[in-house]
């Protein structure tokens, strides 16, 4: 139980401060809305076009498929440091984890390949043709 407690109340802390600044600013912030409220910040310039408008498809296309790229290589990486290190891969074959080196390496590859498979498809697909 001794272990625990730090952890315990390292949680209730930050769940205390989340809350915190999630409700902080309901209370203090000024409820009033205006024209000049609503407007977009523009480099302090006056907008030139509506706030709602649409935007293009290509944007969130493009925006969707760099974040699918980031967090496959988010995962990527600590498979690259993990099979960097010998010990990594040893402490993990001891307990069982992975069979084998080689287990590992193919399987990041097998990673790689669908990254680059994918970025084939959105290429094929043109979402990175600007017409």
């Amino acid at each position: 139980m001794d272990a625990i407690l730090p952890v315990l109340l390292f949680v209730l802390i930050a769940a205390a401060v989340s809350v915190g600044l999630i409700i902080l600013p309901m209370l203090v912030a000024p409820r009033r809305r205006g024209a000049v409220k609503e407007m977009p910040y523009e480099s302090g310039m006056d907008p030139i076009h509506d706030t709602r408008r649409r935007f293009d498809v290509r944007f969130h296309l493009v925006a969707i498929t760099f974040l699918v790229f980031d967090v496959e290589l988010l995962f990527l990486y600590p498979w690259a440091v993990a099979s960097r290190s010998a010990a990594g891969i040893d402490a993990a074959v001891a307990e069982g984890a992975i069979a084998s080196r080689e287990l590992a390496f193919f399987g990041g590859l097998v990673f790689i390949l669908l990254v680059v498979v994918g970025f084939a498809y959105d290429w094929r697909k043109g979402v990175f043709r600007w017409r």
